[in-house]
């Protein structure tokens, strides 16, 4: 069970891809998946997150705070600034520009530790600027996506700002505490939690494609396009950042890796939530799982190769 488990977790972005194709060629066998199952789904994920979580990880956020601070700094600036730009430029409607938007206002994935990990970056900084990014979501997310998006729609900035606290914030908590007090349990589902963080992703993107596949169909590629050089862009700028900052390679990788690996399942999430009369804007999310999941393994692949 543990090898399949491990296999599952090892192949994540070849499932996600799947997923999307499946949703996108046979969206009517997935009419019983409902929206309202995105939420609980990414509560399992941030559990997961919180599970993997120690006091330890927090050091580097008082022992190097300098870092920490570049990499949040680029994280809430190079990516909500990235795609206001990408929206204006390829002139997307309004919809699927709130949903490229949502992807930039939001906080680094999880999935960045992973990668920063096969990349042979620093992963104690990638962890750390994960876990400040997500604790400052709840304040800097919602007031972004109001300074971005807010001329054009009417953003919640308070209800996002609570979504974000009891669907990230408290599941992580819970998570902290439960590896806290039950150490030996946790310590034995810690082997099957990847797993179940892939399949969870998996179903919250057939959810989201499934349910906008033929619009998907008739014009996708515009926003595919967009959310790739929105990733990518935001791969280069976090790497050329570290570079001027003259960092170590190691920091330049896990800041590289940070900025441009959104937690794009949060984005699906807040777009359900706060612009239902916008549905196709949980669209640019979904598909960001697709592909930074691509890109990640492609970027990991080339920065563990190279001396810089």
């Amino acid at each position: 069970m543990k090898r399949f488990c491990k296999l599952i977790s090892d192949y994540m972005g070849v499932l996600v891809l799947l997923s999307a194709l499946f949703a996108l060629l046979f969206p009517d066998t997935l009419s019983h998946l409902r929206p309202t199952l995105i939420n609980p789904l990414l509560g399992i994920i941030m559990f997961g997150m919180g599970l993997t979580l120690r006091p330890e990880d927090f050091k580097v956020v008082f022992s190097r705070p300098k870092d920490v601070l570049i990499g949040c700094l680029a994280q809430f600036t190079i990516m909500p600034l990235l795609a206001f730009m990408l929206v204006r430029v390829f002139r997307l409607e309004e919809a699927l520009a709130i949903g490229v938007i949502l992807v930039g206002c939001c906080p680094g994935g999880t999935a960045s530790n992973v990668i920063t990990y096969l990349a042979k970056g620093d992963l104690a900084l990638s962890v750390g600027m994960t876990a400040v990014s997500t604790l400052l979501s709840p304040v800097l997310t919602p007031l972004l996506v109001w300074l971005f998006a807010g001329k054009s729609v009417d953003v919640n900035v308070v209800g996002m700002l609570l979504s974000i606290l009891w669907v990230v914030i408290l599941p992580i908590l819970l998570g902290f505490l439960a590896k806290r007090f039950f150490p030996k349990t946790t310590q034995s589902a810690s082997d099957y939690l990847p797993a179940f963080s892939s399949l969870a992703i998996c179903i919250i993107v057939l959810i989201v494609i499934a349910a906008n596949a033929h619009k998907l169909l008739a014009g996708g590629w515009i926003v595919m396009l967009v959310v790739m050089l929105h990733n990518v862009c935001g791969l280069a700028a976090g790497y050329l950042i570290g570079l001027l900052l003259h960092l170590s390679p190691a920091k330049r990788r896990a800041i590289s890796i940070e900025v441009g690996m959104q937690n794009s399942g949060l984005a699906s999430s807040l777009a359900n939530l706060h612009f239902a009369t916008y549905p196709l804007a949980t669209i640019p999310g979904a598909l960001f799982s697709v592909w930074h999941n691509i890109s990640g393994a492609i970027v990991a692949r080339l920065y563990a190769k190279s001396k810089e």
